[in-house]
């Protein structure tokens, strides 16, 4: 079609000029798309990846419930996770176990090498649904409360230094609140049928510092950790 002023008039555009109009739009989209992605890659940078959420984490105002740690190498720098030569040791303040007399670590502690990287932050202890869960050191419950659909309980421990250590004990049907002090071996929950952090049914028994993971067997003391001491029979000495 030739462009005439009766085509101006009835409002037609030449074919290049449609052309043109139709590569202008089509830059304009490509560099909107552009500006988008470098705002969303900026707001990305500056916040970092989103923490993981699981038994392992650390929910905030309640407890652990993990990015959740058998016995492993300590981490690396920065990661949160471990004891590090500034940190000062755990004392071995249990006088129980979580649930049983001597219960199986079904998973043990293997903390990770950074702060969102796979690992354990705690022990696992096979549990029967419906069983009690006990302190295993006095203190005060910090929280007490479903976190991610499970039941946590955590607990900071009297004495343990500023700031103190915080036990942490899921999926537990709470019998206990917030504020309530609790001596060892006071029962402060039940186990839940809730938790899918096992195969089978388990108690997730976690241990911080501040913000730190630390391996909560180490509250343990060895008696009470490998069992009590058996005198065995010496053979072929005569009684006095």
């Amino acid at each position: 079609m030739r462009w005439t002023a009766a085509g101006a008039r009835r409002g037609l555009l030449p074919r290049w000029a449609v052309a043109v109009a139709a590569s202008l739009a089509l830059v304009a989209l490509v560099a909107s798309a552009a500006l988008l992605g470098s705002a969303a890659w900026a707001a990305w940078a500056d916040g970092g990846p989103a923490a993981p959420v699981g038994p392992d984490s650390d929910p905030g105002p309640g407890p652990d419930s993990d990015p959740g740690p058998g016995p492993g190498s300590g981490p690396g720098p920065g990661s949160g996770s471990g004891s590090g030569e500034g940190d000062p040791p755990v004392p071995a303040v249990g006088r129980v176990w979580p649930v049983g007399v001597r219960p199986g670590v079904l998973r043990g502690w293997d903390p990770p090498a950074t702060v969102y990287g796979p690992g354990h932050r705690g022990v696992d202890l096979g549990a029967s649904p419906g069983a009690p869960v006990r302190s295993v050191a006095a203190g005060r419950v910090f929280f007490a409360g479903p976190v991610a659909g499970r039941g946590v309980v955590s607990v900071e421990l009297t004495g343990t230094g500023d700031p103190p250590l915080r036990t942490t004990y899921e999926p537990v049907k709470a019998s206990v609140k917030q504020g309530d002090e609790v001596a060892a071996g006071e029962v402060i929950g039940t186990v839940e049928t809730t938790g899918r952090h096992c195969e089978g049914p388990c108690v997730h028994w976690g241990l911080l510092r501040g913000k730190t993971y630390l391996n909560p067997l180490l509250l343990l003391p060895p008696w009470l950790l490998n069992g009590p001491t058996r005198l065995l029979p010496v053979l072929g000495v005569p009684l006095p």
